[in-house]
């Protein structure tokens, strides 16, 4: 079929500017014949709000501004209806309206602006540099704008431009340089190692990779006790101790030290060279510095029973400075609370306060320190590890309570019980026990024993027939001993308890059956036992009363004649006419302190003499202090005995006496009330007395 549509091409211009609706083209049927009773509809892109459509002419008009960037065609569709009934009276119809471009756009730089970075020093490139030898150390940044323009830049067309931001970029062309040619540097002699001394840089115009430095030390005294670093972060040269310092031994070094570019480039190496030197001299400062130990640790063996005051080792320490000042020794308490060592305050000589037992203590971790006379608070410390060895003092025990069992049905040779032991000692050569019958139990007939020589031993009923009623238990005393040096034993007891058992050999009873004797106590009988615990009862209340009021506190009647009193004071020594009361011998030679005892015939003393204990090395070296430290442990034990040389008890004093008490709790305690006249009464033995406190004349003269 024909088409009837009368079309015109539709284009029409972007970007219109006027007032009035944009004329675009008309639709025609030829259906119309103009008298309005058609009426055209349009459909598709833009259908009333780009583009509209007179409903009676069909003239098409666009009422938006139209921009062929943003879309260059628009596809439509088109009908006529009839506008009486609203039946279409053609089919409908496709139609584009395309957009036609005007010069409205200026060339644009799309990444703009835009950022370049030329190394320093380029000779050509797309943007041309037009100077020579361009230095970023004197300028870093340039700015370029560039302009382009669209229709071949002819006249009426459109321009753009853009930014460009030029960096040179650095290069290696500038050798580090130290600002100073000399560093002045000290350091206490008391630095640790890797403690810093000083920083030392060398300035480079260039930055990053470029202006990296290594430090180096390429000369001097000190390069075994000097070390220097680089710091990455801000390229200067550390430098640090290597080694301990010692201001008596060296008290000044020299260094030389180089600072260099690790990154050069081959074209600039004209310019160079790329490395630098600079002088340190470094001053080490003296210190007062604590004493050293020769040598720095100390291990000693020493043997459990070493006996008290033995010297076991020496501790060697001495001032490092040049005054050289006196050493004192001590133990740090903390190290040894129980106090088994004693250091000798100027020789160091450490010996054994305490007898030691490894069983208990098999090492010891002391610390003794060294410190000056003249300088308290300079202290050096020294640790002593003491490994106490072992020594056979133990004797062999059993390592349970042994209680066995025998059957009245057991035949000889029976196995009843094994038995073993322990040994706290820790022989080198490993424990070895040997069982045998004690003496007393050698020729037991009841039971015998087997040493298996693997440290048990098997306990075997020596005979048959054992009964209940006859003895329901028995005691074996075994012997056990040791392999040690000297051998020690001791004793152990097995218990065997006489059992009834059955046919198999399993326990049924190890009681013994009483036996009940048909006999009854009459009630005269039981009255007869209960008076008798009576009386006994009355007796014992009786003696206690008269013990009681036997015990009357001793009073003196004050009206009674002093002449008739015997006072008898314990002991106040005998003056200087007494050369029986102490021996000053026996403090210089223990051993016949110990053999030859004066006993005093008048008292008892209150403690035993601690002589008997000074031990042989005591006695040897002939030396009191260790006869001292001896009795001072005696009395260390014994928290409750006081010392017999100090404590003097006085009873009574008794009444009347021309000199009154002793005591000075009551004495006048002002010269001018106080007189000694009296002291000329009392005979020859005061006169001296007399002279020094009696009354003196107006002459001045004693009297």
């Amino acid at each position: 079929m024909k088409r009837s549509w009368v079309w015109n091409q539709f284009f029409v211009l972007e970007e219109y500017t006027g007032t009035d609706p944009l004329y675009v083209g008309k639709l025609h049927s030829d259906m119309d014949r103009g008298d309005g009773s058609i009426k055209y509809i349009l459909s598709g892109e833009g259908a009333g709000i780009v583009f509209t459509i007179d409903d009676t002419t069909g003239d098409i008009h666009a009422i938006q501004r139209l921009d062929r960037e943003e879309r260059s065609q628009y596809t439509l569709r088109a009908q006529a209806l009839d506008r009486r009934t609203g039946r279409p009276m053609e089919p409908e119809s496709e139609f584009i309206i395309k957009i036609q471009d005007i010069n409205d756009n200026e060339p644009k730089f799309l990444d703009g602006p835009y950022v370049a970075s030329v190394p320093e020093m380029s000779p050509v490139g797309l943007i041309r540099t037009a100077l020579m030898n361009m230095d970023r150390e004197a300028k870093e940044y340039y700015e370029v704008i560039i302009q382009a323009k669209d229709m071949g830049g002819q006249l009426g067309g459109l321009a753009g431009t853009t930014t460009v931001n030029i960096t040179l970029s650095d290069v290696n062309d500038n050798p580090p340089r130290f600002p100073q040619k000399h560093y002045q540097m000290s350091v206490l002699e008391s630095a640790p190692v890797s403690s810093t001394v000083g920083r030392v840089v060398a300035k480079d115009l260039d930055e990053g990779i470029n202006a990296e430095m290594k430090y180096s030390l390429v000369d001097g005294d000190g390069l075994d006790v000097f070390d220097i670093n680089t710091d990455p972060n801000y390229q200067v040269g550390i430098i640090t101790v290597r080694k301990p310092l010692s201001f008596e031994s060296k008290k000044s070094y020299t260094l030389k030290v180089e600072g260099a570019n690790p990154h050069l480039e081959m074209r600039f190496l004209n310019l160079g060279p790329f490395r630098d030197t600079t002088t340190v001299h470094i001053t080490v400062e003296d210190v007062d510095e604590p004493p050293v130990f020769e040598p720095s640790f100390y291990f000693v063996e020493v043997p459990e029973d070493v006996e008290i005051g033995t010297t076991i080792q020496t501790i060697i320490a001495k001032d490092p400075d040049v005054t050289n000042n006196s050493i004192r020794y001590s133990i740090d308490r903390s190290s040894d609370p129980g106090r088994f060592f004693y250091v000798d305050i100027t020789s160091g000589a450490l010996m054994t306060a305490r007898p030691l037992d490894r069983e208990d203590v098999s090492w010891h971790n002391i610390t003794v320190l060294a410190m000056e006379l003249n300088n308290p608070s300079q202290v050096g410390s020294v640790s002593v590890t003491v490994k106490v060895l072992d020594v056979n003092d133990n004797a062999p025990e059993f390592a349970r309570f042994y209680e066995a069992f025998v059957c009245e049905n057991a035949k000889a040779g029976q196995l009843i019980q094994t038995v073993s032991a322990i040994d706290r000692d820790d022989p080198q050569d490993g424990q070895h026990f040997y069982y045998s019958l004690a003496p007393e139990a050698a020729n037991n007939p009841n039971f015998t024993l087997r040493d298996n020589q693997d440290n048990t031993a098997w306990i075997l009923t020596r005979r048959s027939g054992f009964r209940q009623h006859e003895q329901n238990t028995f005691y074996l005393p075994i012997l056990i001993s040791d392999n040690g040096r000297p051998v020690l034993s001791s004793t152990g007891t097995l218990t065997v308890h006489v059992c009834s058992c059955d046919d198999d050999g399993m326990v049924m009873s190890c009681n013994a059956e009483a036996y009940v004797l048909p006999v009854s106590l009459s009630r005269g009988a039981l009255i007869a036992i209960l008076a008798c615990v009576f009386v006994l009862l009355v007796l014992v209340l009786l003696i206690l009363s008269m013990r009681r009021q036997r015990k009357q506190p001793y009073i003196i009647d004050e009206e009674e004649n002093i002449h008739e009193n015997i006072v008898r004071y314990d002991d106040e020594g005998g003056g200087e006419e007494d050369t029986e009361a102490f021996d000053i011998a026996a403090m210089w030679n223990p051993r016949e302190a110990q053999l030859v005892v004066k006993n005093r015939q008048d008292m008892l003393p209150e403690i035993e003499s601690l002589s008997r204990y000074v031990p042989q090395a005591c006695v040897m070296d002939n030396n009191v202090h260790n006869y001292v430290l001896a009795k001072l442990y005696e009395a260390d034990m014994d928290l409750w005995a006081p010392p017999f040389d100090s404590l003097q008890t006085y009873m009574f004093e008794g009444n009347g006496s021309v000199a009154e008490s002793l005591s000075s709790l009551q004495s006048v305690t002002t010269d001018s009330d106080q007189s000694y006249d009296y002291l000329t009464d009392w005979g020859p033995c005061f006169k001296k007395l007399a002279e020094m406190y009696g009354a003196t004349d107006s002459s001045g003269a004693l009297w």
